[in-house]
C-alpha cells in the first residue's frame, strides 16, 4: 500500500510540474533575445550547464559517489545526451536567435513533441490512444493559433533564414534527446542523472567555447553576461530540465511530450510580463485549445483501443 501511495504521489507531483516546466523554459526566450553582443552562444551554453552541473552534482555528490562505476561504463550515453541536450539544444539555440525571429523559432519547435511521441510508439513501444492522438492534435491547432498570431495567412508568408536551420536541428535533437533518455535506463534519481549530462554537455561544449573565446570579435565579459550565465543555469537549466527529466521518468516521453506545447504560450505571456510585448486575443484563443488539449494528451492510456 505504501508503494502504490508513493507511486501515486509521484504521478500527481509529475503531472503538476507538467505546467510549470514550460514556464521555467521561457526563460530562455529573454537569455536568448539579450545575448547577442553580450555573450557568444557556446560560451553562454556552457556557463549555464557547468553552473547548473555544480550545483546538482553538489546536492546529488553521495549517490553519484555511489554509482560511479556504473556511470563510467556508460560515460559514452551521457556525452551523447549532453551533445544533444546541452550543445544543440542549448548553444545552437542561441546561435539561431541571432538571425530568426521568435515565431519561426516556435513554429519549428511545434513540431518536436509530434516527434517524440512517434517515436515512443515507433521506437519505445510505448502505447498510445486515440484520446491522447486528439490531444496532440487540438493543442497543435493552439501552437499554431498563438505562432501565426491568428492569421493563418501568414503561414505562407514566413522568411526562412539561416537561423530557422539552426532551430530544425535543435528541434529534431530534442527529440532525441527525450527518446535516448527512456531508450536508456539508468540507476540514478533525476538530480544525479541530469548532473552527470551536465558533465558531459560541459565536456563536449569545452572546445567550441575555446575558439569562441579567442575570435577576435567576441565581446568582452561583462556583468550582464554572468546574469545571463546565472539566469540561464538556475531556471531553464537546473529548473527546467530537472523537471522534464523527472516527469519523463515517472509519466513516459510521449505523455510528457505533450507539454511542449505550452512553449510558445508562455514565450508569448513571458515577453508581455518583462519585455513589454503585446498580448492579442489569439494568446487567448490559443490557450483554449492548448490547455484542453494537454490535459488529453497527458491522461495515461486505457488498456484499448491503440493507435
Amino acid at each position: 500500500m505504501t508503494l502504490r501511495n508513493d507511486a501515486s504521489s509521484r504521478e500527481r507531483r509529475a503531472l503538476w510540474l507538467l505546467w510549470i516546466t514550460p514556464a521555467l523554459w521561457s526563460v530562455n526566450y529573454i537569455v536568448a533575445r539579450t545575448a547577442p553582443g553580450v555573450v557568444e552562444p557556446h560560451m553562454l551554453a556552457l556557463g549555464r550547464w557547468a553552473l547548473a552541473g555544480v550545483i546538482l552534482g553538489f546536492i546529488a555528490r553521495s549517490e553519484l559517489w555511489r554509482e560511479r562505476r556504473s556511470s563510467l561504463r556508460v560515460a559514452w550515453q551521457y556525452l551523447v545526451l549532453g551533445a544533444l541536450g546541452m550543445l544543440i539544444c542549448g548553444a545552437w539555440v542561441y546561435l539561431g536567435a541571432q538571425t530568426t525571429t521568435a515565431m519561426n523559432i516556435a513554429l519549428i519547435y511545434a513540431a518536436s513533441p509530434v516527434l517524440i511521441a512517434l517515436g515512443a510508439v515507433l521506437w519505445l513501444g510505448e502505447r498510445f490512444s486515440w484520446r491522447q492522438g486528439l490531444g496532440v492534435l487540438v493543442a497543435m491547432a493552439g501552437v499554431f493559433h498563438v505562432v501565426v498570431k491568428g492569421q493563418w495567412a501568414a503561414l505562407g508568408q514566413v522568411q526562412w533564414v539561416a537561423g530557422d536551420g539552426w532551430i530544425v536541428v535543435a528541434m529534431i535533437a530534442w527529440a532525441g534527446f527525450s527518446l535516448l533518455q527512456k531508450k536508456w535506463p539508468s540507476p540514478l534519481g533525476a538530480t544525479a542523472r541530469l548532473a552527470t549530462i551536465c558533465m558531459g554537455g560541459v565536456l563536449v561544449l569545452l572546445p567550441f567555447a575555446a575558439w569562441e573565446w579567442q575570435q577576435a570579435e567576441t565581446p568582452p565579459w561583462s556583468m550582464q553576461a554572468t546574469w545571463l550565465v546565472v539566469g540561464a543555469g538556475l531556471v531553464p537549466g537546473v529548473g527546467a530540465y530537472w523537471a522534464y527529466g523527472f516527469c519523463q521518468k515517472v509519466l513516459g516521453a510521449s505523455r510528457v511530450a505533450a507539454s511542449l506545447y505550452l512553449g510558445p504560450l508562455y514565450g508569448g505571456l513571458t515577453a508581455w510580463v518583462v519585455l513589454g510585448e503585446s498580448l492579442g486575443w489569439h494568446h487567448v484563443m490559443g490557450a483554449g485549445l492548448i490547455l484542453p488539449g494537454i490535459y488529453l494528451a497527458s491522461r495515461q492510456a486505457p488498456a484499448s483501443p491503440e493507435i
